[in-house]
């Protein structure tokens, strides 16, 4: 798994910087632990889709942009799945 020029640590703390600015965004309520883990997976998710759409991040902050945008559609679906707010 590439982290696109960001080291495995630095993808943990910006991945639960991007799943706590994603919680804020949507309004939601998860942990820690679960912010970090919408993050790292929302940024992996988003870079996957955008890069279908010819649009690529690079660095600290494309990682974090990634992620937010990954984690706001992962509590998304999550929301529309389960009927409960997440």
């Amino acid at each position: 798994m590439a982290f696109d020029g960001v080291g495995v640590l630095a993808a943990i703390i910006i991945g639960g910087l991007a799943g706590w600015l994603a919680g804020k965004l949507m309004n939601s309520k998860t942990g820690v632990l679960m912010n970090i883990v919408l993050g790292i997976v929302g940024a992996i998710i988003a870079s996957i889709l955008l890069g279908l759409l010819g649009v690529s991040f690079a660095g600290w902050l494309g990682y974090l942009l990634a992620g937010i945008i990954g984690a706001c559609i992962l509590i998304a679906v999550a929301r529309a799945v389960s009927g409960r707010k997440v």
